[in-house]
């Protein structure tokens, strides 16, 4: 089992025993999805590795991020204040974010790997970084440093 895998039904019980709701919704929310993760893979035993949880948690964290902005715009701060206490859980979990200059070498690396010489090739550049990346920066960012070399 992997690290992720045992660290969640640790931590539930410890927000179960501290009384933490905030905190026990999240990660009861996060032990479905990987649940209903484990059923998609094969049946309930299969067992999910630390890449496919971390996948999970930038899932959630990016729908809570989407109702954050959502809740800001509709002016319903105290809904938007719970979505962020929500972000701030599953951030706990995710490895530290890569910094822009990271992000810049590894741009530079997977451009040099595949060849690329104009924004064609943008997808295979964006398959490698992503890969060298392994979750610790967002699409986006990286799409944006990629086109920002390919240009």
């Amino acid at each position: 089992m992997s690290d992720l895998a045992t660290r969640i039904p640790e931590d539930i019980k410890t927000a179960m025993k501290a009384k933490d709701a905030a905190t026990l919704n999240v990660l009861r929310a996060l032990k479905t999805a990987m649940t209903n993760a484990s059923i998609e893979k094969g049946h309930l035993t299969a067992t999910l590795d630390d890449s496919e949880i971390s996948a999970l948690i930038r899932k959630q964290l990016k729908q809570r991020q989407d109702s954050y902005d959502q809740f800001t715009k509709a002016g319903r701060d105290e809904l938007a204040a719970t979505e962020k206490a929500e972000m701030a859980v599953l951030e706990k979990y995710l490895p530290s974010a890569l910094t822009a200059d990271e992000i810049a070498a590894i741009v530079e690396a997977a451009i040099a790997e595949t060849g690329a010489s104009s924004k064609a090739d943008m997808g295979k550049v964006m398959k490698a970084a992503q890969e060298k990346a392994a979750g610790r920066a967002d699409g986006k960012t990286l799409s944006q440093e990629v086109a920002k070399r390919l240009a």
